[in-house]
């Protein structure tokens, strides 16, 4: 790669002015010039963007300028990116359809259509009708997106939650599946999460409370004002969240309340919806349980007693307390227990197990298993939990970087497997042209990084390859090996892609998380930096060839590594990062912070947390070196991680970075932490991502190799 020493820009970039606040926690003075960019009304912004401070607005928009021009070079670039990713794409698709009772339901696209079609057939085969045509919701909008979606039990209804400015409050509507029309009852403030009871008159939902919060649970019945509605559950503890569901028996509807590292589970009837719910255990720091129902008996999927990768457990329905639990299936240190799923005649999970997913099907009336894998290096497994108690059928999906995406329905009993659906590539994709591997990194503890790898067959592998380098890293989330039609504009311009497993996530079972958060947080930032390192030195690239692209929490990630390693990298992109982690983390009344705590540690509290999240938080860490080229994605109304947190570090950045290397901040004024929602709009935001990438890889002017279908 010939790295550009210089890119220029036709402009000045903007100039953050600096009012210092200045707090005193645990005896340290901190002191804050770019505090004012957070609006003294942010809630309010969240529900209606136009409200945002005038001269916060002025500033977002200049620094969306600067970076306009700074990539106007790009703007061709962009165009091809787009195009080429929208041609991977079937614009006609649909899911495959999942029966239940007379109908079978399913999604799919049209052409030209942004957003999905709700759409449903009967059984057997026959029209299509369409219940909700999300085309025509979002027309208008600058911003539409479709949150939980329900069918009552007698098909006649379908309750819906919408969200229209991306701050993720939804509000719920019920649709007359036989007229088409809306039923006056309209849920506002809701988090999109919502199940019918049994009688398909009663619908349960989740509210969000003042501070955005979903820590409620309340019961409505169709026809009566929301006003009426019934309180059925309401989290006390701040640091709590409270989310619905449904055993796949349909018999029970479920309401756990949980943070990162605790749950506590209760039961309702959906045949008595109006009945108090019924709770399984009282919660226990660092319990995590969920239920599924089979007949008589629950099954709990535990980590209690030390089951640190989880055990199933099984109870009596009529005494679900710990007490009742007796061994089912029990625990095997490095095998991960991700899913469970009931049916009438097995019981089906997902587990990961030497850090590949497996599906492994017991039946019951025997305890007989077996399992069902593949055999590519890296892959990625998802358990389909249908719509259906009374089957035999299941369905599973596969996929790997080389590989598009499978859908199978697998008979438990026969253990044939049946091809539903296979992705289409419409513009042709031969996986014989890729090749995939999995590598592992020497860790300064013994421990092995697992990365991902995905490149041509005719990529040169004498260290010249630029390559990008994905990182993620917290909450327990584990990042797929899976198949993305998008990266492939970039490995067939020559990129090698790269996804390192790092602590904070789930990949080599439970422990892996445990490693990452709190007290063992830098483990996240070392591996990944591990990583790069290995891929150097295995001469799948060189220093400075290598692009960190993370988003979210994977944003802190980037903004950890730019200050720690700065000169491993010739980029960074982050996607809505959470960089300014000290003062959000000691903000209680942000909306996601309380739950947070268990995460990352309270710095409210403990002075030792308080040290250590000063220690790496990347807003706070900034310092006078040469950073590399850096650019930013926020979204205005994001309440997840909030827009003033990138324009903070941006500023910053910009402040004290002593090379010539571009720092680049775009604000979605429109969206979100998701970004912007229509299938093909978000394309467009990659595109731009990817320029950057080439651009700074000195390659924008790179073509893409031959593809064969």
């Amino acid at each position: 790669m010939t790295q550009p020493t210089r890119l220029a820009v036709k402009l000045d970039p903007p100039c953050a002015s600096k009012k210092s606040v200045v707090t005193n926690v645990h005896g340290v003075e901190l002191s804050d010039p770019y505090a004012w960019l957070r609006d003294a009304h942010w809630q309010d912004v969240m529900r209606d963007p136009s409200k945002l401070t005038a001269p916060i607005r002025d500033y977002l928009e200049a620094e969306n300028n600067y970076t306009k021009v700074a990539l106007a070079d790009t703007e061709a670039l962009q165009a091809r990116l787009f195009e080429e990713m929208k041609a991977r794409i079937k614009q006609d698709d649909s899911t495959v359809p999942a029966a239940q009772g007379p109908w079978a339901y399913s999604s799919r696209y049209v052409t030209g259509g942004q957003y999905a079609q709700l759409c449903r057939q009967p059984r057997d085969g026959g029209e299509v009708n369409v219940l909700l045509d999300g085309n025509a919701e979002a027309e208008g909008k600058a911003y539409w997106s479709l949150g939980g979606t329900d069918h009552s039990r007698d098909h006649r209804l379908l309750a819906f939650g919408v969200d229209d400015k991306g701050s993720e409050y939804y509000a719920v509507r019920i649709r007359d599946l036989d007229t088409g029309s809306d039923l006056e009852d309209v849920i506002a403030d809701t988090n999109g999460n919502i199940v019918w009871a049994n009688d398909s008159k009663t619908l349960f939902y989740v509210r969000l409370d003042e501070n955005h919060r979903p820590r409620s649970v309340h019961r409505h019945v169709i026809g009566t004002p929301s006003s009426e509605d019934v309180l059925v559950y309401e989290e006390e503890a701040t640091t709590f969240y409270v989310s619905l569901g449904q055993t796949q028996s349909s018999r029970f509807i479920t309401i756990t309340s949980h943070d990162h590292e605790t749950s506590e589970v209760y039961l309702i009837d959906a045949d008595s919806p109006a009945a108090k719910p019924r709770l399984i255990e009282a919660r226990k720091t660092g319990h995590e349980y969920s239920i599924e129902h089979h007949g008589e008996r629950l099954f709990i999927t535990t980590n209690s007693d030390d089951a640190e990768d989880f055990q199933i457990a099984e109870a009596p329905v009529s005494a679900p307390g710990k007490d009742s639990w007796k061994p089912f299936i029990a625990h095997r240190r490095g095998r991960l227990i991700l899913d469970v799923v009931a049916y009438a005649g097995h019981l089906v999970r997902l587990e990961r197990d030497n850090g590949l997913p497996r599906v492994v099907v017991r039946r019951l009336s025997d305890n007989v298993e077996h399992e069902v894998s593949f055999d590519e290096e890296a892959y990625s497994l998802g358990l389909s939990h249908g719509l259906e108690f009374e089957t035999q059928t299941i369905r599973f999906s596969y996929s790997s970087m080389t590989t598009p995406a499978a859908v199978y329905d697998y008979d438990v009993e026969s253990r044939e497997r049946v091809l539903r659906k296979q992705q289409e590539v419409p513009s042709g994709h031969n996986p014989d042209e890729y090749v995939t591997r999995r590598l592992f990194a020497p860790a300064s503890d013994g421990e092995t990084v697992p990365i991902s790898l995905l490149y041509r067959k005719d990529t040169s592998l004498d260290g010249s390859a630029p390559l990008l380098l994905y990182g993620y890293g917290s909450y327990g989330i584990s990042i797929p090996a899976s198949f993305s039609t998008a990266r492939l504009s970039l490995v067939d311009r020559g990129f090698i892609y790269a996804i390192a497993h790092i602590r904070g996530g789930k990949e080599k079972g439970y422990r892996w998380y445990k490693d990452g958060k709190r007290e063992t947080k830098l483990n996240t930032f070392t591996d990944f930096m591990a990583a790069g390192e290995h891929l150097v030195a295995e001469g799948m690239t060189q220093r400075g060839n290598i692009i960190a692209q993370g988003g979210s929490a994977g944003g802190m990630l980037m903004g950890a590594v730019a200050n720690m390693a700065p000169s491993l990298f010739g980029g960074i992109i982050a996607n809505v990062p959470f960089v300014d982690v000290l003062n959000t983390i000691l903000d209680a009344d942000l909306p996601l912070t309380p739950p947070e705590w268990t995460e990352w540690g309270n710095p409210i509290t403990s002075a030792d947390d308080f040290a250590l999240i000063r220690s790496y938080s990347p807003y706070d860490n900034v310092t006078a070196q040469d950073y590399p080229h850096i650019l930013a994605v926020a979204g205005l109304t994001d309440p997840r991680v909030t827009y003033w947190e990138p324009a903070k570090w941006i500023a910053r950045l910009r402040e004290f970075n002593t090379s010539d290397n571009l720092i680049l901040l775009k604000t979605n004024m429109d969206s979100g932490h998701g970004g912007a929602s229509g299938r093909f709009e978000s394309l467009k935001e990659v595109a731009l991502e990817y320029a950057f990438a080439l651009l700074i890889s000195g390659m924008a002017g790179a073509s893409t190799q031959p593809a064969e279908a």
